[in-house]
């Protein structure tokens, strides 16, 4: 339902879709759910950098556990933004449904795989 036709209906508008107006000053319309969806897209390039520096450090390419803690919560994030907001974009859905289950999984191969302990098993 469009944040006019809920207005007119007399409800309140729904918090999580609207603006911030402790954000106002940046000129954009920031809500909770674009906070969230921008937060997961940080989160998941983010990831990047932490796979860049893991492999730097130990010279040779390497996939820190932090890669698949950061997929898993950057997919889920930007997939909640774009389930759940006014945005309800299917694109964006399939687009971070698959990357969360595949780093779902992949997480749970690396702790079958190493256990909870990094020290068990090297790549």
């Amino acid at each position: 339902m469009s944040p006019a036709v809920v207005e007119a209906a007399g409800a309140a508008p729904d918090f999580m879709n609207a603006a911030l107006p402790w954000l106002a000053w940046t000129g954009l319309h920031l809500s909770p759910w674009k906070l969230i969806g921008l937060a997961g897209a940080l989160m998941f390039g983010g990831r990047w950098l932490v796979q860049f520096l893991a492999s730097r450090r130990e010279g040779k390419p390497v996939i820190p556990r932090a890669f698949w803690y950061m997929s898993l919560a950057g997919s889920t994030m930007t997939l909640s933004y774009f389930m759940f907001s006014h945005k309800q974009d299917s694109v964006g859905i399939v687009q971070n449904l698959f990357p969360a289950f595949t780093a779902a999984y992949s997480l749970y191969l690396d702790i079958r795989h190493r256990g909870w302990h990094r020290e068990k098993a090297s790549h």
